[in-house]
């Protein structure tokens, strides 16, 4: 996978452009009312997102498996945001507890094992009363049933991408027991969950 996200990034960038997500916004909103005061991005990409944070006075780090993105992160923003290269499902990177995490469209390219380890991991790193949210493709999602099934619910598509898709109750499986406060939709370039946990 990490070939294939090396390989189409310089795409990527010019498809996603320099504004933040939709759900980036509303998670700094929410950690803005939260009074959250760090945050950190695992699967931060070129920074698009990180930025939304650090702009609303939040200290951001990410964490990135792609060094090509990370240079684009830098391009464009300078060192501005300190990125662990690695993988999310390497975490920890650190013993530091954040407030805030915020994980968009990464945990459905996992398979079962490394997002329930993500998961927990992230979970591990948030201070008392810290929030935590996921976005993730649902199965209301054009692409859900094509290309190869690897396994339930789960499909190989896009030249080698193996995505998970999402349903209220592979949430609850997946997130119940790390404090899930609420789901919501959102409409992102496909139909995304909105997860929000809070620790404690």
């Amino acid at each position: 996978m990490t070939e294939f996200w090396e390989n189409s990034f310089l795409d990527k960038q010019e498809m996603w452009g320099l504004e933040p997500a939709r759900s980036a916004v509303l998670a700094s909103d929410l950690f803005k009312e939260k009074l959250v005061k760090n945050v950190l991005v695992p699967g931060a990409g070129y920074g698009r997102n990180a930025q939304v944070f650090r702009h609303s006075g939040m200290d951001v780090e990410g964490i990135e498996i792609s060094k090509t993105a990370i240079e684009l992160g830098k391009k464009n923003y300078g060192d501005t945001i300190p990125i662990h290269h690695g993988s999310a499902t390497d975490m920890p990177f650190n013993d530091k507890k954040y407030d805030g995490i915020f994980c968009y469209a990464l945990i459905h390219l996992l398979d079962q094992k490394d997002r329930k380890k993500l998961i927990h991991d992230c979970y591990n790193q948030l201070t008392q009363g810290g929030l935590m949210v996921f976005t993730t493709i649902t199965k209301a999602a054009r692409t859900y049933g094509h290309g190869t099934e690897i396994g339930k619910d789960r499909f190989e598509m896009f030249g080698g991408v193996k995505m998970f898709f999402y349903d209220a109750e592979t949430i609850q499986e997946e997130f119940g027991n790390v404090g899930l406060l609420s789901v919501t939709e959102v409409q992102e370039a496909f139909p995304f969950y909105f997860i929000t946990c809070k620790k404690g």
